[in-house]
């Protein structure tokens, strides 16, 4: 009996059905001499901190690092269920061997092995490496399915990878939350991600916009645009000085350009155009394309490669043919696909770039729900695209004099639409369009006819102003082509993995940006926080830098391929996080303040106009010298058996007095309703006096402390 364990409910349906095996019980299916089972994601993690010794569950400098040898394991809180399932399959007599079938990658070897070992398997076990969910994928991959033991450096690297977070992660993130009095979460990826968005809003924040003027000269039906020019009244004289004077055109240059098809998709490349085009979210994209690998429409989407392996030449001129039948390609996709452009084994690591699979023959598109359908459309549109001509015209430049001042006309000719005509095609279909950036008059349309020499009379002079702009603000799309390619200049040209994260992670790491108040969403924009900008600003620059996520990478692609050893990486990792807790010891006193809560205003105190702050006890003026302050327990208030509230102080320090209802007299032994007026004669205690309205347009006063 063969026990297979995928990493989703969802995908061991889908192998099950594969492999004919329909047998459902409790956590598992059986048949055919197979049982097919699951992890749901991480079933087993590191144990917390505090698992390791009492004095680790509270956060304390001095107790600081934290280097557990060796590390413990503990099960997910809430799978426990599923993973003494697992559990009892492995221990079955009549099962002989395990399929570990979680996904085909460094986090899919970890679940599984992690699984396997706190289950106490000794079992022989083998790998299935697989890229599509296709029925016919599935079975002849059963049929090439590799000894567990070939994955073993890849195993290893997942762990050195965890184990490192945790360490750098745990250790970082006590200190630093300890000495700043306030949680703050520190990772090797999301920090040097939260540096990238708080250097960018510096350099906006920082922007101080010029003012320059263009003038513009129209004749013989092209616009000639001078350099940019700073003053107006420099820019005026030039336009007088052009006025009714000959332009001549001095020179014109044609010059033939070829734009190659774009690459296929890989997860980033995906989620940057669907954020473009449709405004999802990072991580919306990974979860349609997951919904679309699960239903078999689309290959494996955590990939990081572009390119297809030339075994699957036939496969994708194919997969063409079905994309080209789709609205609104249908009918207009008239050339053959050039599939070697697709092709490069050697760009090919753990899985191919994605495309559609030949299920689309036997799909409804149209009811597929919308973003669902936005994103496989677009996977197809990016294959029609890939397998099309380039993309080819012609620019033309021509320079002309007035006045002694050159000025310059741009155009664009197209020679062959190519692969373009497929994309303006999808984006016709759109809704809406992307926003074009705009220019100082470059233009995309065709000049008239022009030569060297030509005199034009009576030219239309005019002058335009315009501002330079900031740098943008990061949006996911171009946070995520930030991510991919931070630290690369830094990097060996060979290596596998740069930048920072995985396609597969990135979009997390913007989401706990997110959620742990540190980044925020403004439109389609992704901003920092203060608190984001005060924790970069306090960090050392080997947490804020992606260089160390890309050693890491380095390194851990060397431990995956066998050519590196676990251990020394982890000594690595061990001597960094001691390094990190000796090196920062304490904080002076502005510092801690930085992280210290916003405090909103109550009012404006009514001696020194400085605001004035609700504290526990009180509600005291912002000026410490100042000495305004008015006592929730004062005996005012106290003898009348009511509390001051933040309203009731935000009236008095406004109007100078607040209606109080139900104000309890000793004397009479009952309440009563009356205006209390702030009586302050900048003593140390302030007075308050009552106010009744007993009769219609007469009011009687009555001091009161």
């Amino acid at each position: 009996m063969q026990l297979i364990i995928c990493e989703k409910p969802s995908v061991a349906m889908t192998v099950a059905a594969a492999l004919g095996v329909k047998n459902r019980k409790n956590g598992y299916i059986e048949g055919n001499g197979r049982i097919i089972s699951w992890c749901i994601g991480h079933l087993v993690g590191l144990a917390d901190a505090g698992s390791y010794e009492e004095r680790f569950k509270k956060w304390r400098y001095e107790d600081l690092p934290i280097l557990p040898e060796p590390f413990r394991f503990v099960l997910s809180p809430g799978k426990e269920e599923q993973f003494n399932t697992l559990k009892s399959l492995m221990e079955r007599p009549n099962v002989e061997e395990l399929v570990n079938a979680c996904d085909a990658g460094r986090e899919g070897e970890l679940i599984f092995r992690l699984v396997y070992d706190m289950a106490g398997c000794n079992k022989p076990f083998s790998r299935l490496w697989i890229s599509s969910m296709e029925d016919t994928a599935i079975r002849e991959e059963f049929e090439n399915l590799k000894p567990g033991a070939a994955y073993e450096a890849l195993y290893q690297s997942a762990l050195c990878r965890q184990e490192a977070d945790w360490l750098i992660g745990i250790n970082a993130t006590r200190m630093f939350s300890v000495l700043y009095h306030r949680t703050l979460s520190v990772g090797r990826v999301q920090t040097p991600t939260l540096s990238m968005l708080a250097q960018r809003e510096g350099r906006i924040s920082r922007f101080q916009k010029e003012k320059y003027h263009l003038v513009r000269l129209t004749c013989g039906g092209a616009e000639a645009v001078s350099s940019r020019i700073p003053g107006s009244s420099e820019a005026g004289q030039l336009k007088d000085a052009c006025q009714g004077a000959a332009v001549i055109c001095t020179s014109v240059e044609a010059e033939e350009k070829t734009v190659k098809p774009p690459k296929l998709f890989d997860l980033t490349t995906l989620q940057r155009e669907a954020n473009r085009l449709f405004g999802y979210t990072a991580k919306q994209t990974l979860d349609y394309a997951q919904s679309l690998y699960e239903k078999k429409l689309i290959t494996y989407p955590r990939t990081d490669s572009r390119y297809l392996t030339s075994d699957m030449a036939d496969t994708a001129a194919s997969i063409f043919r079905l994309a080209a039948a789709l609205p609104p390609f249908n009918g207009n996709i008239g050339f053959p696909p050039d599939t070697a452009s697709l092709i490069s084994d050697k760009d090919v690591s753990d899985h191919h770039a994605i495309i559609l699979t030949a299920k689309l023959g036997k799909t409804d598109v149209p009811a597929l729900p919308a973003g669902d359908r936005n994103i496989l459309l677009l996977i197809g549109c990016k294959l029609l695209c890939a397998a099309a001509a380039p993309y080819i015209f012609e620019t033309v430049t021509a320079v002309f004099d007035c006045a002694g001042h050159a000025f310059t006309a741009k155009g664009k000719r197209l020679l062959s639409g190519g692969w373009q005509t497929v994309e303006q095609l999808f984006r016709a279909s759109l809704k809406g369009r992307p926003e074009d950036g705009d220019t100082d008059g470059d233009g995309d349309s065709a000049l008239p006819e022009l030569c060297a020499g030509q005199v034009f009379e009576n030219a239309a002079v005019s002058v335009t102003e315009h501002f330079t702009a900031p740098p943008k603000p990061y949006t996911e799309d171009t946070l995520l082509s930030a991510m991919e390619h931070a630290g690369a200049e830094d990097m060996p040209e060979d290596a596998e993995r740069r930048g920072l994260g995985t396609p597969a992670t990135r979009a997390s790491i913007i989401e706990k940006l997110v959620s742990s108040g540190f980044a925020e969403r403004k439109g389609k924009n992704l901003v920092p926080t203060k608190d984001g900008i005060n924790l970069v600003a306090v960090l050392p620059d080997a947490l804020t830098s992606p260089l160390l996520t890309a050693e890491w990478e380095q390194k851990l692609s060397d431990v995956a391929k066998g050519q590196a050893g676990p251990e020394d990486f982890m000594a690595g990792i061990h001597r960094m996080a001691a390094d990190l807790v000796s090196t920062y010891s304490h904080i002076d006193q502005d510092g801690q303040k930085l992280f210290a809560p916003e405090k909103e205003p109550v009012g404006v105190c009514p001696r020194c106009g400085e605001p004035v702050y609700e504290g526990k006890k009180n509600f005291y003026c912002g000026n410490r010298g100042c000495g305004f302050v008015l006592w929730k327990n004062d005996r005012f208030w106290v003898s009348r058996k009511k509390e001051l509230t933040k309203k009731m102080a935000a009236d008095l320090l406004k109007k100078g007095r607040v209606k109080v209802k139900g104000m309890y007299s000793e004397k009479k032994d009952t309440t009563y309703d009356a205006t209390v007026i702030l009586d302050d004669t900048g003593g140390r205690y302030i007075n308050f006096k009552l106010e009744f309205d007993r009769k219609p347009g007469r009011k009687e006063r009555t001091d009161g402390r």
